[in-house]
């Protein structure tokens, strides 16, 4: 028997190309662009351990849990780590990037993520940018979460390895990644001699294997579903227009931050302000009486399907994360998530007014 998603012609390298070249314009770059064979984390991961090492200065900014992972492979590649931690619940700034360069004077490489989709929380990284590009570091972004929900700009903003991920608001596949390389970081990484080589984890050899070769011959056997689910997802926001995305995903958190306010309960924005809020997904706070992983789990029994999830580790207790990146980038999604929201905080015995958050969505929505 046949099967559309098994007997398909071999994906071509010339096809493969033309995919990371729409990647390039998604992110309106001209530096060099693999697409990666697997999850984020290898792009992630291998990136630092190509471009850092024994002799490297890092400043490793700590937003969420990600910027924690960070600064732990950074010190496994042997580097001098300075970390910046901020409260989960707001944002670094620039004057304390550059706080951090006044202080240490030698730092050469800075690792920031944009968007944490776990906290809730997104960082102003063309402030962040001009500082970092002020001390001539290398600029180390994890933008995964934040590609399609907002801009990212590598080349605007002076970034030199540019991770993202399509499962979030791109809306496509989590098992390709990507990521653009600067001029800069491919000498960095030339001149490490601990960056790994013949590896899964190595950005060299897919350089020198694809890039330098042309882009001609694949390297091996590409993840070919994935791949083309990767291909659907760009055209898709192609046709719709990246603006069009991302405005939807800024409308999302305004409405569920507006509506959440609206419904009461004791539940109120996990993020300050509103200008350190993440479009990819609003984190709220539970009252301290509830944990949120039982309001969660109370929500989903009524509809499973709904965006909604605990935060993670010790703040599964304190933390809701409405996930409305995606295809529930919609107004339903969000009132939808509110009003289970509300449901469950209704039988934990909380005052609550749906018909409030309902009608502040719809203000938030236009």
């Amino acid at each position: 028997m046949t099967h559309p998603f098994l007997d398909l012609p071999p994906l071509t390298a010339r096809r493969f190309a033309a995919i990371e070249d729409r990647v390039a314009r998604l992110l309106d770059t001209r530096q060099d662009v693999l697409i990666t064979q697997g999850e984020a984390l290898l792009p992630l991961e291998g990136a630092i351990r190509a471009a850092a090492g024994p002799g490297t200065v890092a400043l490793n900014v700590i937003t969420g849990p990600y910027g924690q992972t960070f600064g732990n492979w950074l010190r496994d590649a042997g580097a001098t780590v300075y970390d910046i931690a901020v409260p989960f619940h707001t944002a670094v700034r620039a004057e304390q990037i550059r706080a951090a360069f006044a202080e240490h004077p030698e730092i050469d490489f800075v690792s920031l993520v944009h968007a944490e989709a776990a906290t809730g929380n997104t960082n102003p990284v063309a402030e962040i940018g001009e500082a970092v590009r002020e001390q001539g570091a290398l600029f180390y972004l994890d933008a995964v979460a934040s590609v399609g929900a907002e801009p990212v700009l590598p080349d605007a903003w002076g970034v030199d390895l540019c991770v993202i991920g399509a499962q979030k608001a791109m809306g496509g596949p989590a098992g390709v990644s990507a990521i653009s390389v600067s001029e800069r970081a491919w000498a960095r990484m030339a001149a490490n001699p601990n960056a790994p080589r013949r590896s899964y984890l190595s950005l060299l050899d897919w350089k020198e294997r694809w890039l330098d070769a042309g882009r001609a011959v694949l390297p091996h056997a590409p993840a070919q579903l994935e791949m083309l689910a990767l291909d659907a997802c760009l055209e898709r926001i192609e046709a719709s227009g990246l603006d069009a995305v991302t405005d939807r995903h800024r409308r999302a958190a305004l409405a569920t931050r507006a509506g959440a306010l609206a419904l009461g309960g004791g539940l109120e924005p996990y993020v300050h302000e509103a200008s350190d809020a993440a479009p990819v997904a609003t984190t709220l706070r539970v009252p301290p009486s509830l944990a949120a992983s039982d309001l969660v789990a109370a929500a989903l029994a009524a509809d499973p399907a709904l965006p909604l999830a605990a935060g993670g580790g010790a703040l599964a207790k304190e933390m809701v994360r409405v996930n409305h990146y995606g295809a529930d980038a919609t107004e339903d999604a969000v009132r939808s998530s509110l009003e289970a929201l509300g449901a469950a905080l209704a039988e934990q015995g909380a005052t609550v007014d749906p018909a409030a958050a309902r009608q502040a969505v719809g203000l938030a929505w236009r």
